[in-house]
């Protein structure tokens, strides 16, 4: 009984193709996000002294600041809307047509982002809101 070698350099060569893959690793790194963001949060807002919140709030309005919230905004929508969709994995929902519901979430994800874009690109040229 002959067996073939394994070859070891095609292990996993396809894999970075696959939309599941890129959906795993974007799903982890938006987590890590999310995770470093609440640390920071938590650390400036528990500096933060009554008597100077209203100054540390105010230096959170400059654009640098608003385009992380934007980001902010992307990794929370793409975090929340692919946790959603794997939990309907998890109880068997669309498990047949996966990619069809990922890509459904990411334009869910799109449209939300231009919105909120829109809203932050309207605050950077205007210093106002949209609605103010």
């Amino acid at each position: 009984m002959s067996r073939k070698p394994i070859e070891i350099a095609n292990v996993g060569a396809g894999l970075w193709k696959a939309t599941g893959m890129w959906a795993w690793l974007l799903f982890r790194i938006s987590g890590l996000i999310l995770v470093f963001y609440l640390l920071a949060h938590i650390a400036i807002i528990s500096t933060g002294q009554f008597d100077k919140f209203d100054s540390i709030m105010k230096s959170f309005d400059t654009p640098v600041l608003v385009l992380l919230d934007l980001a902010l905004v992307v990794a929370v929508l793409y975090h929340a809307l692919n946790g959603v969709r794997i939990i309907l994995m998890d109880f068997g929902v669309g498990i047949k047509q996966h990619k069809a519901i990922f890509w459904a979430a990411m334009a869910v994800v799109v449209i939300c982002f231009a919105v909120f874009a829109w809203v932050a690109f309207t605050f950077i040229a205007t210093g106002k809101g949209v609605i103010s």
